[in-house]
C-alpha cells in the first residue's frame, strides 16, 4: 500500500517496486509482472465469446491483462477460473496453484455462485475467504478482492439481492484486515444497463466485461486504452414483446440452470482452467502490433 511520503522510508530513494498511484509508479508504469486471476464463470470471461481467445472467452480479466503487458516487458497472465464453480472449489482447487505460481497481483472474485442458491449463508461464505485471503495477501501479492453487483434490476437474480449486500458488507470487512484493494462492482451503477448484460442474463457482456475491466485498472491507479462506452438506449416495447422475450430466456436459459442445480450439476463440468501456466498475454511488448485490439 502506498506510504505516507513524509515518512523517512517514503523520503528515501524507492528500492521496491512503486506503490500504485505514486509519483514513481507514474514514471515507471505499473510495478506488477505475474499475474493470476482466480473466479468462476465472472472470471472466465462467460457472456464475452471471442474465438481468438483461449477457451474461446475474452472476459474483463484478461481485457486487465493486455493492458497490464503494455507496460512491462516479460509480463505473464494465468487464469485458472472455471465456470460454475463454488467458493469451495474455488479455494480447493485454484488458492495453492495460484500461489505456485508466485505472482505478485492476484484477482479473486468468489462466492457468488453460494450467495444465489437458496440457502446461501452470506456471513459463512465471508469467514471462508477470510481465510483464503490471509493466504493470498500473506505471499505478498497485490489482492484485488470484488464484491458483487447490485443484482437489483436483473430479473430473478433480484430476489438474492439483500444477501448480496450482506456478503459485500463483509467481503468489505476482510478486504480491511488484511490490507487488500477491493474492487468495488456494486458501486459500478453502469451495470443496471441492460446492455451491460448477456442474452442469459446471468452473465455480463462484451461491454460489461469492458466497464468491469477499466474499473480495476482505475483501482489500480493503472493508466490504460479502455475508453468508457456509453451503451445505447434500447427502444420501447409492447407488453406483448416483453413477455415473448421473457419466455423465451425462461426457456433457453434459466430453465437448464434450474435442472443443473437439482441435478447438482456444473457447467464447468469437464471445463479445464483457459490459462492455467502464467505467459504471455498478447498485446505487451514484442507481441504483435493491433492483437489487443
Amino acid at each position: 500500500m502506498p506510504q505516507d511520503s513524509s515518512s523517512p522510508s517514503a523520503a528515501a530513494p524507492a528500492q521496491t517496486a512503486a506503490a500504485p498511484g505514486s509519483a514513481l509508479e507514474e514514471q515507471a508504469g505499473h510495478p506488477w509482472r505475474r499475474y493470476v486471476a482466480l473466479g468462476d464463470s465472472f472470471t472466465e470471461g462467460i457472456g464475452d465469446p471471442n474465438p481468438e481467445s483461449p477457451g474461446g472467452h475474452r472476459g474483463w480479466a484478461d481485457r486487465v491483462a493486455e493492458e497490464l503487458a503494455r507496460d512491462r516487458e516479460n509480463f505473464a497472465y494465468a487464469n485458472l477460473a472455471i465456470r460454475g464453480r463454488l467458493l469451495d472449489q474455488i479455494i480447493n482447487e485454484q488458492l495453492q496453484p495460484a500461489l505456485d505460481l508466485k505472482p505478485d497481483l492476484v484477482t479473486i472474485c468468489a462466492g457468488g455462485n453460494d450467495v444465489i442458491r437458496p440457502g446461501g449463508d452470506p456471513d459463512r461464505l465471508a469467514e471462508k475467504m477470510d481465510a483464503a485471503i490471509a493466504q493470498l495477501a500473506g505471499s505478498g501479492a497485490t489482492v484485488v478482492l470484488f464484491t458483487g453487483p447490485d443484482l437489483g434490476t436483473t430479473p430473478v437474480l433480484g430476489s438474492v439481492r439483500g444477501r448480496v449486500a450482506v456478503y459485500n458488507e463483509n467481503l468489505r470487512t476482510v478486504a480491511a484486515r488484511h490490507d487488500v484493494v477491493i474492487a468495488d462492482m456494486w458501486a459500478l451503477r453502469e451495470l443496471s444497463a441492460r446492455d451491460m448484460w448477456a442474452p442469459d442474463r446471468l452473465h455480463f457482456s462484451p461491454l460489461g466485461h469492458h466497464t468491469i475491466a477499466a474499473m480495476v485498472l482505475d483501482t489500480l491507479a493503472v493508466r490504460h486504452t479502455l475508453e468508457p462506452l456509453e451503451p445505447k438506449p434500447l427502444p420501447p416495447k409492447n407488453w406483448r414483446t416483453a413477455r415473448t422475450e421473457d419466455l423465451t430466456w425462461a426457456r433457453e436459459y434459466f430453465m437448464p440452470w434450474v435442472v443443473r442445480r437439482v441435478r447438482h450439476r456444473s457447467s464447468g463440468d469437464g471445463i479445464e482452467a483457459k490459462r492455467p501456466v502464467a505467459g504471455p498475454i498478447f498485446g505487451g511488448p514484442g507481441m504483435p502490433p493491433g492483437s489487443a485490439d
